[in-house]
């Protein structure tokens, strides 16, 4: 097979429809950024899940001047019923670790945690989170037991299981993953009609040449070949931007994400590069079956 001439036709394929060339280009593009988008925020929450399982706190405030709760009457939690929290508190065997948190420290810990947010930090003031029990679990799954063991109790404002709210969180991430990936299927539906066209296309620009060809005795596989390759390779320059594209999401989306909502883990760029790289085989391989599928099922050369 000469290599020469396979390339040759390539080119001149390229070149023959070069506006659905670049519209195949930009779709693939766009597909696999969105794709590729979609699986780091996946992997970014996959990360997250992991690093927060074995820190769940189930965090019991106490009552204070400020609170809503009718049973606390408006006044602070007093020394004898903090005591009965902690002794009800390490009498449970879900528990694996009672720490108290003043308000000081609550307030302290919070400025800690929002500095990059100074707008937020600048509205709180000293008091406004109250004192609390944060209560480590043995098993996360079992945090109803200890809820329901101090809910009520004298002295206690409110329980908030950390869990609940990290369901939530994750939640809102993984819709937007889905999401990503819902509009990156309709953009791979898109690329895979336009190969078909740029294919069509390009083997009706070049119908006497192949009919030479088949007169000739040259095989189906080396008649299909150029055109195979021609979707293969814009699917790969496709790939590229997509790459770049990706780039851009880690920098600009992930980075940001995992600044403003506090992820504990930040994604690497290994996970990013082995990301990159699938986008581009599967915009490669993409291009390719759509360009084999089509000459097979619409077209006689």
């Amino acid at each position: 097979m000469r290599v020469q001439f396979v390339l040759q036709e390539i080119w001149i394929g390229l070149r023959r429809n070069l506006t659905m060339t670049i519209s195949l280009v930009i779709t693939v593009a766009i597909a696999m950024a969105l794709f590729g988008t979609g699986l780091l925020i996946k992997a970014q929450v996959d990360s997250s899940k992991s690093y927060w399982y074995d820190k769940i706190e189930v965090s019991i405030f106490l009552c204070n001047k400020v609170s809503s709760n009718t049973q606390c009457g408006k006044a602070d939690a007093t020394q004898e019923q903090k005591n009965q929290i902690k002794q009800t508190l390490d009498g449970l065997s879900q528990v694996a670790e009672v720490t108290y948190e003043s308000k000081d420290q609550a307030f302290a810990r919070f400025r800690e945690s929002f500095a990059s947010t100074p707008g937020f930090t600048q509205s709180a003031r000293p008091g406004d989170i109250p004192d609390s029990y944060r209560v480590r679990l043995k098993n996360p799954q079992e945090y109803k037991e200890v809820v329901d063991a101090v809910y009520g109790m004298p002295g206690v404002d409110q329980v908030v299981n950390e869990q609940e709210i990290l369901k939530k969180f994750f939640r809102i991430l993984g819709g937007l993953q889905w999401a990503a990936l819902l509009i990156a299927l309709i953009q791979v539906f898109a690329a895979v009609m336009l190969v078909g066209n740029t294919v069509r296309l390009s083997a009706f620009n070049r119908r006497r040449e192949t009919g030479i060809m088949r007169l000739v005795g040259a095989s189906n596989t080396y008649i299909q070949l150029p055109f195979i390759l021609e979707g293969a390779i814009a699917g790969m320059i496709g790939g590229l931007f997509a790459a770049v594209l990706l780039v851009g999401s880690k920098v600009f989306l992930i980075d940001r994400l995992q600044g403003s909502l506090q992820f504990a883990s930040q994604l690497s760029w290994t996970s990013v590069f082995g990301v990159i790289v699938f986008s581009i085989c599967v915009g490669v391989l993409l291009c390719a079956v759509a360009s084999f599928l089509t000459l097979r099922r619409y077209l006689r050369i």
